[in-house]
């Protein structure tokens, strides 16, 4: 993973959700700006990793149900990170949920989107992830 080219980490345990978000990337010509972790301690680990002040991502995508470190714990220690903290965070789940909603934006989450189910979904759901890169 080179540092310089990805700026949108995405943190999912499930294969086939990043399988989705990477083919819609694609499809958009944008398939080399997505960075995958499959939980929240090896997002944190990729961060802490390839953390440099002159290249930080544009955005980060987080599944809300994951193993090891769910959507909510790594959210409230990216805001809890002054090097983190101003990064944009989405939530990205199949919970329609109001309470992990409002649980999320109250900890600091930019957005709180349900994951698409349909191609057009995925595909205007990626636009908008890309939208943090300009």
């Amino acid at each position: 993973m080179e540092s310089q080219i990805w700026k949108i980490l995405v943190a999912d345990d499930d294969p086939d959700d990043r399988a989705i978000i990477q083919e819609a990337m694609e499809t958009l010509d944008a398939g080399k700006v997505l960075c995958f972790a499959e939980n929240g301690e090896q997002a944190l680990s990729i961060l802490h990793t390839a953390w440099h002040p002159r290249h930080r991502p544009s955005l980060i995508i987080l599944d809300l149900n994951m193993p090891r470190l769910n959507g909510t714990e790594t959210l409230r220690q990216l805001k809890k990170d002054d090097r983190f903290n101003n990064i944009p965070v989405i939530i990205f789940s199949t919970s329609i949920n109001p309470l992990e909603k409002e649980k999320c934006m109250t900890l600091g989450a930019h957005s709180y989107i349900t994951k698409p189910v349909s191609l057009k979904e995925s595909m205007d759901t990626a636009k908008a992830f890309l939208a943090f890169c300009s």
